[in-house]
């Protein structure tokens, strides 16, 4: 299969990136034409998967999804709390991720600050294809249950 280089309207001009790959036009190997120029003794070269290029996930990206299996995780809020939030450093494909949450109290802190990072590694690994060795969580307030939400002062 060879892939024409030149445009539609016929002037001749190649247009990079025009060409189709595959029958369907994008699901076969990539396909590059002779740089020698066209012709039947051109023969295409198959460029290999490793060598077409690398996708790069923002950190912004695997923010987003460590902060929804936060919430996956803790399910409902504590009333007037705030969800779940994530910072995360990648390098190469290692993410580093901090969460930070509000938890009810009393509860198990514990037992919920390690299903946070249980599923947050999980989810991070198999939607971004990341290594996650470190996930830190940061509880910035504890709601209690013995409170209503006119009364923030202390529990006597």
């Amino acid at each position: 299969m060879t892939v024409s280089s030149t445009a539609a309207s016929g002037s001749g001009e190649a247009r990079p990136g025009r060409g189709r790959t595959g029958a369907r036009g994008g699901d076969g190997p990539a396909v590059t034409s002779d740089p020698n120029g066209p012709g039947p003794a051109a023969a295409p070269r198959r460029i290999a998967p490793a060598e077409r290029g690398a996708t790069r996930i923002a950190d912004r990206v695997v923010a987003k999804i460590a902060a929804q299996a936060a919430r996956e995780v803790l399910g409902a809020l504590p009333e007037s709390g705030t969800a779940p939030h994530a910072a995360v450093t990648v390098h190469q494909d290692v993410a580093r991720v901090r969460v930070s949450l509000e938890l009810g109290y009393p509860s198990d802190l514990g037992a919920q600050c390690g299903a946070v990072r249980r599923q947050v590694a999980e989810r991070v690994r198999a939607l971004a294809g990341m290594e996650v060795p470190e996930v830190a969580v940061q509880i910035e307030r504890l709601h209690s249950a013995h409170t209503g939400t006119a009364d923030r002062g202390r529990i006597t």
